[in-house]
């Protein structure tokens, strides 16, 4: 499939989206495990795509369960010690002879390595039998990553990797400043794979591997392509990537986005829908002086992630200066099965302008939409479309149509910004695309 088709499909699908809501459940939260002592072993697994393949991937598993891809999402202090125990389950073709595995945690000063065997970067586990144990202090809050310091073009590509969350003593903080202050916490680990080095290493040839021909097909979030990434966490059918990538907020809540680049490549990440705020990146708060808060913040519309690094941002809805009444006037709902009577009296004191139950943006209260809507005989229906074009509202719609938009919230594609990323082996769509989804105020997200 050519760019520009893809470009039209990509408009098409926004444009169908705006008026989309979610059957999905959803948590607000950065799912993984929290503690100060963590028992790795690294394993071989599969995992699967939408267009039917099953790559295999090696990963890192949490307290002798099983191994995902991306690894287990550790989640700890600041100021805390971390102890992570290490052991390779990993073997060669043979089923015996072992693959040597080790971690490393870049932004983690003084690390400490024990056991094992001396490797190029740090001490390596070489079987069951023989565990390293890594020790540091988490100095500093912020997003991190871990990845194994072993032959790293391969063992990164295969999945050896995870997310390090190292949290601040003030709750619903990513920094130690009130500016960093969220509601919401997401995060979106970026990966790609070339299957031909999976498929080598599978069929026990990996001396054959030629990373000068490198060309991945498959893009990831979380360890899922899309539309993957928009199931619930933890679904059976992929039990080797429990992670799911469907960010949701409500009208006037902040979304903190923690993105973790593991690719060998860019990836331009595009949040449709408004602008975010780049606060940090490498876990470092991007601050003139100590102290300052984020003014050294970049707000953009498209991340440029580069290999390696980590980028926190904060990401708000509104519907500010649109032009019209996002929750529809009453003579535009007066037909609708739902009908939300709100008023708009601007006081909220966070935001003056704002309202302070449904954050609309009061100026464009009572706006009615400037078009006029076809009737039902001249559309297409999407099982996710509501009916109406308006934040929390119910229409009508033809017998056996609609019936997974229970929230009636609007959807807003987030992908790659490179067209062939967002592609699964080029069947569009797929790759490195998810939603996110702004739902009404009257709902809540866990």
């Amino acid at each position: 499939m050519n760019s520009i088709k893809i470009i039209k499909k990509c408009w098409a699908g926004l444009i169908l989206s705006i008026m989309l809501g979610s059957a999905v459940v959803a948590q607000a939260q950065v799912l993984g495990t929290t503690g100060t002592t963590f028992n790795l072993t690294a394993q071989p697994g599969y995992i699967y795509t939408p267009d039917g393949s099953a790559l295999l991937v090696w990963g890192y598993a949490l307290n002798g369960g099983q191994m995902s891809y991306p690894g287990p999402t550790l989640i700890v202090n600041q100021g805390d010690t971390i102890t992570i125990s290490l052991a390779s389950q990993l073997t060669q073709a043979d089923g015996i002879t072992p693959v040597p595995v080790s971690m490393i945690f870049p932004g983690q000063e003084a690390v400490s390595a024990t056991g094992g065997t001396a490797g190029v970067f740090t001490q390596e586990s070489t079987g069951a039998a023989d565990t390293v144990t890594y020790t540091f202090t988490a100095s500093n809050a912020g997003t991190y990553y871990y990845q194994s310091g072993t032959n790293m073009e391969l063992q990164t590509e295969m999945g050896l990797f995870g997310a390090i969350v190292v949290r601040p003593p003030v709750a619903k903080q990513a920094y130690n400043h009130a500016a960093t202050r969220y509601d919401y916490e997401y995060l979106l680990v970026l990966s790609e794979m070339d299957p031909k080095v999976h498929d080598a290493v599978d069929a026990g040839l990996t001396a054959t591997i030629d990373n000068t021909t490198y060309a991945p097909v498959y893009w990831f979030i979380n360890g899922r392509n899309g539309p993957d990434t928009m199931s619930d966490a933890n679904v059976p059918w992929m039990p080797n990537q429990p992670y799911n990538a469907l960010p949701r907020v409500t009208p006037g809540k902040t979304a903190l986005v923690r993105f973790i680049n593991m690719s060998r490549d860019m990836h331009p990440f595009h949040t449709h829908g408004n602008d975010f705020l780049q606060i940090a990146r490498d876990g470092h708060l991007l601050e003139s002086i100590s102290g300052a808060g984020p003014d050294l913040g970049v707000k953009d519309y498209t991340l440029s992630s580069v290999p390696g690094a980590t980028f926190d941002v904060l990401w708000a809805w509104t519907g500010e200066k649109l032009g019209w009444d996002v929750f529809g006037t009453n003579a535009q709902l007066a037909a609708t099965d739902h009908m939300y009577n709100h008023q708009c009296n601007g006081l909220d004191v966070a935001s003056p302008g704002f309202d302070p139950v449904t954050k609309e943006y009061c100026p464009d209260h009572g706006k009615p939409l400037p078009v006029t809507l076809p009737g039902l005989q001249d559309l297409t229906f999407g099982g996710f479309y509501s009916g109406s074009p308006f934040l929390g509202s119910f229409g009508s719609l033809p017998p056996g149509e609609g019936g997974l938009n229970l929230n009636a919230g609007m959807f807003y594609m987030w992908h790659s910004h490179t067209e062939r990323e967002i592609t699964n082996n080029d069947i569009y769509p797929g790759g490195m695309l998810t939603m996110m989804i702004v739902e009404p105020p009257w709902v809540t997200i866990p």
